[in-house]
């Protein structure tokens, strides 16, 4: 298995740091120049669209639900684990390049929001579904490409991604549960109790909530996932303020690092490439901008037009990067080499021993607890994913929705039970090749999204605090947009598009 977790993981740095560098960071930059710095200038209205998101689903899923939705899967375990790998792998170096990443990263994650918004089109059920697989059939009029993109979401997300977060949840709970509980038990395959016990939870309460579908997830997310993300940024944020004295050593810890070509600080790995390969890695998986995952979420809103929900979905980059990420980075540079060179410490539990050696041992229980839901929450927001893309491929059919879910629940289960390393391997190469394919065809549909923005702005203006978007005869769109979500009302304007039949 060691053999086997080592070549996956030389897959997947020759991966990241051939193409998936430069192409995630040359189409940010490009969509944050031909924008003019939308994740920049545009953050106020961010913030203002967030505030007045909760309303105008109409019976379907409100714009504030879906952002819930993707920032359940964006504040994971890649927000505690993931900047923990980071560090151990790539030194303090490695988050700078996850800021870089979040940086242009907000605008990839605009423009993916948006163009799913405008492409997306109403399932049987009443809820919009939408998303890369949407967007490069109907925009790009790539059916086949479409079809790849929507077989790699499904097994990446129903079964890696699930995979991951359970294996996050055992990580933590089974340190919590005593020495005792970690030995191997007789005629259990080499499990131990503790590792049993978090797969049965890990069933018992997934299969709750993904058995109900989209919408019970929808009502799920939407206060699970604020709440989660409040609770750990209090957490992390009381002990950078008692040690708000260290914050110019960590500061240059960071920046050195990030540009050394050797290991600076006893205990964490480094050199300059190890930093930008670890930094783009775990900040992908942490914020998941141009992954292509996010957009499924944002396409189940009803809003009234797609910039809308686009300038809420890059705050969720910014939210979950800058400020979460940072937070926990802090906290692990702050604990020092006596945390860092402990043995026996790896990105599972580095997290966790950091907040116990800053707060007291107390806190490896809450941080136990608060792991639990904050990859909990990720696991049913990649069944979210997993579903609008099994439907993209399979259509409404019974044994394809009542398939994935199985698959997600089962997939979930047994991470639970599985080698770390292999686990997080196969993540970073699904990823990559997810990223890529989506960022393709962020770049063809470029248009596409500057089209609408200009429309947005334009209204905003004008004076119209909730701008309508009409993809008819739209003079700023490179040509209609197809189906019936978007047409033109027949009496008025003032109606909302996005709530059209």
């Amino acid at each position: 298995m060691e053999e086997f977790a080592a070549a996956e993981k030389q897959i997947a740095d020759w991966i990241t740091t051939h193409f998936t560098i430069v192409i995630l960071l040359g189409v940010g930059l490009l969509l944050t120049i031909a924008s003019r710095g939308v994740q920049l200038r545009m953050l106020p209205e961010m913030v203002r669209a967030v505030f007045g998101s909760r309303q105008g689903a109409k019976g379907g899923i409100s714009s504030f639900q879906a952002f819930a939705i993707s920032l359940a899967a964006r504040v994971g375990v890649g927000n505690v684990f993931g900047v923990a790998a980071a560090l151990l792998l790539g030194g303090p170096g490695a988050i700078f390049w996850m800021w870089v990443v979040a940086l242009v990263g907000m605008a990839t994650a605009f423009f993916e929001a948006t163009l799913a918004q405008i492409f997306k089109v109403r399932h049987p059920d009443g809820a919009f579904r939408g998303g890369p697989a949407y967007y490069m059939k109907r925009g790009m009029r790539n059916r086949a490409m479409a079809r790849v993109f929507a077989v790699i979401t499904v097994l990446t997300c129903g079964v890696v991604i699930t995979s991951v977060q359970s294996n996050a949840i055992a990580g933590t709970l089974t340190e919590a549960f005593g020495e005792g509980a970690r030995q191997p038990l007789e005629g259990a395959g080499g499990f131990s109790a503790a590792q049993l016990t978090v797969a049965g939870l890990v069933f018992v309460f997934s299969a709750m909530v993904i058995f109900g579908g989209i919408r019970t997830v929808a009502r799920v997310t939407e206060w699970m996932a604020p709440i989660m993300a409040l609770v750990y940024v209090v957490m992390v944020a009381v002990i950078c303020v008692l040690n708000i004295g260290q914050f110019g050593t960590v500061l240059g810890q960071i920046f050195t690092s990030a540009f050394s070509p050797e290991p600076l600080v006893g205990g964490l790995g480094g050199g300059i490439m190890a930093a930008m390969v670890n930094g783009t890695q775990r900040g992908l998986f942490s914020n998941e901008a141009g992954q292509g995952t996010a957009p499924n979420a944002a396409a189940t809103a009803t809003v009234s037009h797609p910039v809308r929900q686009g300038l809420i979905q890059s705050l969720g980059v910014f939210i979950d990067t800058i400020v979460v990420c940072t937070a926990t980075a802090f906290v692990i540079l702050i604990a020092g080499a006596e945390v860092w060179g402990g043995q026996g410490v790896n990105p599972s539990n580095l997290t966790t021993l950091a907040v116990s050696h800053e707060l007291g041992a107390w806190a490896i229980v809450p941080m136990a607890v608060l792991v639990f839901v904050l990859a909990y929450s990720s696991i049913i927001a990649a069944y979210v994913y997993s579903d609008t893309n099994m439907s993209f491929v399979f259509g409404d059919r019974a044994w394809a929705t009542w398939g994935v879910r199985v698959v997600c629940v089962a997939s979930a289960t047994a991470g639970a039970l599985l080698s770390l390393d292999v686990v997080w391997n196969a993540v970073d190469i699904a990823m990559a090749v997810m990223t890529i394919t989506n960022l393709i065809a962020l770049v063809l549909l470029m248009r596409w999204g500057l089209g609408a923005l200009r429309d947005y702005q334009e209204q905003r203006r004008a004076g119209i605090a909730d701008p309508v978007f009409v993809g008819e005869g739209n003079p700023l769109l490179p040509r209609d947009v197809p189906g019936r979500v978007w047409k033109r009302p027949k009496k008025s304007r003032a109606r909302k598009p996005g709530s059209a039949g």
